[in-house]
């Protein structure tokens, strides 16, 4: 191939099989969201329909690599292409982290009748005080009294570990920047041990919270932010490793040069962006 061409992918079928999967999931999610009969096994065929999509689509693209046909104008379209989409998940978060600001810094002083000279059981309920994190949701008979999650013990523990996982996949980047296979592969095994690790915590965690501190997405606008904070950076963790499994299989069997390893890159990076997000999490959400 010239340096001049411009690669031009042939025609395939795995965006209509991922179009439908989507669609079947989000059928099946909004069916088991009211109460529907089918609801989870027509769930569970589109995440299955998903999955049979990206296992197709990334082992074709998986072979197009390694046989040679891409060249610097696909290496820099997929760097743009990884770029934007983690630019769209910073705005994915931001949306939530936002969410949370705008509950902390105005709505809770304006419920406190703050501004208004107004007494603040005008908006709510006798004895209520905008303070945070609520102490309740309400009266005792709507959601009950919860306490909120500190930010010592699993939280800190959780930050110790995705920050020593940074460190890991940063020494596997280097090893295979040097060709030193030995070290590539240790670096991104124990990177994948340390995800398995953080995702095995924050289920306890959330076994602590439902069990012991009443804690739950019921749990006021606390627990609301609480949980779609850290249950979705949960997901992305969880897909992270399952991505970091693949790169580490693909490293086993020889993948990968040193000047050329845009995919071990792209895993890399989306890696950084979740160690950076949970470092948020544990300043706004579990420690300040």
């Amino acid at each position: 191939m010239s340096e001049s061409s411009y690669y031009v992918p042939h025609g395939s079928k795995w965006p209509m099989v991922g179009t439908i999967g989507i669609c079947t999931a989000m059928v099946g999610a909004a069916n088991l969201f009211n109460g529907g009969d089918l609801g989870v096994e027509i769930l569970f065929v589109g995440l299955a329909i998903v999955i049979f999509m990206m296992v197709g689509w990334f082992s074709v693209v998986i072979k197009e690599s390694e046989s040679g046909i891409y060249d610097e104008q696909v290496d820099k379209s997929f760097r743009w292409g990884m770029i934007w989409f983690i630019f769209s998940e910073v705005m994915f978060f931001a949306a939530f982290f936002g969410a949370l600001y705008y509950v902390r810094a105005y709505s809770l002083p304006w419920l406190g009748g703050e501004g208004t000279g107004l007494p603040t059981n005008t908006y709510l309920w006798p004895g209520y005080e905008a303070i945070w994190p609520e102490n309740a949701n309400g009266p005792g008979e709507i959601g009950g009294e919860f306490k909120y999650m500190g930010p010592w013990g699993l939280p800190a523990l959780n930050t110790a570990i995705l920050l020593t996982s940074g460190l890991t996949i940063t020494w596997a980047h280097h090893a295979l920047k040097e060709s030193n296979r030995y070290q590539l592969i240790i670096g991104l095994a124990l990177t994948v041990l340390l995800g398995a690790i953080f995702m095995y915590f924050q289920g306890v965690e959330y076994g602590h919270a439902f069990k012991d501190l009443n804690l739950n997405l019921g749990s006021g606008i606390y627990g609301s932010t609480f949980f779609m904070l850290t249950g979705f950076h949960g997901f992305h963790v969880t897909v992270g490793t399952l991505m970091l499994c693949v790169i580490l299989g693909r490293c086993i069997v020889g993948h990968f040069k040193p000047a050329n390893h845009f995919a071990f890159e792209a895993v890399a990076w989306y890696w950084h962006f979740v160690d950076v997000v949970w470092l948020g999490l544990f300043i706004f959400v579990y420690w300040l």
